[in-house]
């Protein structure tokens, strides 16, 4: 499984992933589920991905090559889309055609496959927006009263989330909201785990700001963890019943 978390604030995106894809007593692997695509000063794109492997990196594959071909245009690559609007719709068209060829496949051993994406960005003299894509094609946007998508094993971390982050939230406290919400996560649910991916993209730069690779043992890492471990056991000592 996976979590992902992203947040659509007043002064820009941060998105936060981890690498864990299964998990059992001696099987587990790691791989990215964070895609970045960037032309500096003109459009950036994240996307994150959740749920199948097979779903997942063919998906990414197919709007890969998209990219990479000379005769795509704004139908078809996502960095020749006119609108963020128009690169969800690409993105949940491509996610329900592989989904749907790989579960007709899978069919005959009554298995299936699904895959959910978080996509955000922005283009030069748009909005930063951010999507929520289902693996039926359809997609929900974050909004002002919801500034924040979630993908995976998302349930751990959601309540510090509700607590704290609004759209006036700046990107410093933004990410140590995502990083304790992964914390959070990563104590609750083995199928979640390190390394993490962290990217923060400011409103209107166009452009990745920070990208930060995470890996288990990571220093400033845990000594957040503890300080929020801390925090939180100093709080319950206070409350009062």
């Amino acid at each position: 499984m996976t979590y992902c978390v992203g947040l659509l604030l007043k002064a820009g995106m941060v998105l936060l992933s981890d690498t864990r894809t299964n998990a059992g007593l001696d099987n587990i692997s790691t791989y990215r589920k964070m895609f970045l695509f960037e032309e500096p000063g003109e459009r950036v794109i994240a996307i994150m991905t959740a749920g199948s492997l097979s779903v997942t990196q063919t998906t990414m594959a197919r709007l890969q090559e998209a990219v990479e071909d000379p005769d795509a245009d704004e139908k078809s690559s996502i960095m020749r889309a006119h609108t963020m609007l128009q690169v969800a719709d690409i993105v949940g068209r491509a996610l329900l055609s592989v989904g749907a060829e790989v579960h007709e496949k899978m069919a005959t051993m009554k298995q299936s496959a699904s895959a959910t994406m978080i996509v955000a960005g922005q283009r030069r003299g748009g909005a930063m927006r951010m999507f929520l894509i289902y693996p039926e094609g359809n997609f929900i946007e974050a909004t002002e009263d919801t500034p924040y998508l979630q993908i995976g094993e998302h349930k751990y971390g959601k309540p510090i989330l509700d607590r704290v982050v609004t759209p006036e939230t700046g990107l410093n406290d933004a990410q140590k909201a995502v990083l304790l919400s992964m914390d959070s996560t990563l104590r609750s649910n083995l199928s979640v785990g390190m390394p993490l991916d962290l990217v923060v993209i400011e409103r209107d730069a166009c452009r990745v700001g920070l990208s930060r690779r995470i890996e288990a043992g990571d220093p400033r890492f845990a000594a957040m963890s503890e300080d929020w471990s801390a925090t939180l056991r100093e709080g319950f000592a206070r409350v009062r019943i």
